[in-house]
């Protein structure tokens, strides 16, 4: 059954949010531009974004932008997602939260798949203490997911195995970007700098690229 966007973004609202986004971005793709020789604290970066990102929801339920209705859907499903988050630690690889969270934003539009992977991430967070500089990179990188999803072509016209197919391409495509983004958060500290897949400050972004995509298909 189709269903309309049930979250939709002022114009405003969505490039100051598309702004927060490409702020967030530079928190993940720093290392393959940065050349100081002291490490830097990107979790600044998605403090910030967080905090604009969580105003624009505010500024959403207060315009009506967000209904009643729309606000407890929302809620409901970040709240089983959050429950489901705990059940794919360690499960072979399985993580049933994404199950959820992209058949979610396929249904009700992309600004809601942004907005239900940030919820998600935050309250499952605080359920199970995993608060930490690492929370800010969990919770844009299931945001983004939910926002591609919520973007992928044919809502109107596919339909049987050609959408099922398309959601499982995208489920494993979004599920390899997911771990590429969270290897990209710890990889510049987590070899120390005398491995030939350490982090090279102010070494060439070919290099340093190559290293990471190294490192991360190896572990």
């Amino acid at each position: 059954m189709l269903t309309g966007n049930v979250v939709r973004f002022s114009p405003r609202n969505a490039t100051v949010l598309a702004f927060v986004s490409c702020m967030s971005a530079a928190g993940f793709l720093w290392p393959f531009f940065y050349s100081g020789e002291n490490l830097p604290r990107t979790q600044i970066f998605f403090w910030l974004a967080i905090t604009v990102a969580v105003v624009l929801t505010i500024s959403e339920v207060s315009n009506s932008q967000l209904d009643a209705k729309s606000v407890a859907l929302l809620g409901v499903l970040a709240a089983l997602v959050a429950a489901l988050r705990p059940l794919g630690a360690g499960a072979l690889g399985i993580e049933p939260m994404w199950f959820l969270l992209i058949l979610s934003a396929r249904v009700f539009g992309p600004s809601f798949g942004f907005l239900l992977g940030l919820i998600s991430v935050f309250v499952s967070a605080l359920l199970t203490g995993g608060l930490g500089p690492w929370l800010g990179y969990q919770i844009f990188a299931a945001a983004w997911i939910g926002l591609l999803a919520g973007l992928l072509p044919g809502r109107d016209r596919l339909r049987g195995k050609k959408e099922i197919a398309l959601l499982m391409l995208f489920a494993v495509v979004a599920s390899e970007l997911f771990g590429i983004l969270m290897d990209l958060q710890f990889w510049p500290w987590a070899l120390g700098a005398d491995t030939q897949l350490s982090f090279l400050a102010g070494a060439p972004i070919a290099e340093n690229v190559s290293r990471f995509f190294t490192f991360h298909f190896l572990t």
